[in-house]
């Protein structure tokens, strides 16, 4: 069986970014097809008037009724280009269940603008797809690995995010194991 993978826009997301996203994902992950979806409205409900951020338990809960409601697919991701965070920590770059069908990025602090430096959308676009790599990852049950340059580690910073190439060896193997399982 093959891992089946929609992309879910969750507001107005540029579609090259995307589409790129969709094809990377599967150059990395071993039998994987991957389509864009139709956009799912950004819910005004998720935005914390206090914190002035969207609520990403509340937008991946979209994205999870979505996908528990799509046939013929294995996970969605949801991408977002909205400033997410959980209560525990500032912001976060992305959330899944874990394990689960559904996990969600968001681009906003992955722009180089964000920083002050000039709109790279190769920047972008290599961040996005890192950071899809690594929810999809926990989505087939990876937890974070210690490795700083596995695509597993957790990233405090957009900085560890850059470090990050893709699975170690041992964190590949999870995923061919937990892909093996979906046949």
């Amino acid at each position: 069986m093959v891992m089946r993978v929609r992309i879910l826009p969750v507001g107005e997301i540029d579609e090259s970014i995307l589409l790129r996203v969709a094809h990377d994902l599967t150059q990395v992950f071993p039998e994987t097809t991957c389509r864009v979806d139709e956009r799912l409205a950004l819910p005004e409900k998720a935005f914390d008037e206090k914190r002035r951020q969207y609520s990403s338990n509340f937008i991946l809960a979209r994205v999870q009724a979505y996908a528990a409601k799509t046939k013929d697919t294995n996970r969605v991701l949801g991408v977002v280009d909205a400033d997410i965070f959980v209560p525990e920590l500032n912001f976060v770059f992305g959330e899944a269940a874990n394990p689960g069908i559904a996990a969600l990025i968001s681009l906003w602090r992955l722009k180089p603008e964000f920083y002050g430096s000039p709109p790279e959308k190769e920047v972008l676009a290599e961040r996005s797809v890192k950071e899809a790599v690594h929810e999809i990852g926990h989505t087939l049950g990876l937890r974070h690995c210690p490795r700083s340059s596995c695509v597993m580690h957790f990233s405090n910073s957009v900085f560890d995010t850059d470090r990050k190439s893709l699975f170690c060896d041992d964190c590949y193997l999870q995923v061919s194991l937990a892909i093996d399982s979906l046949k």
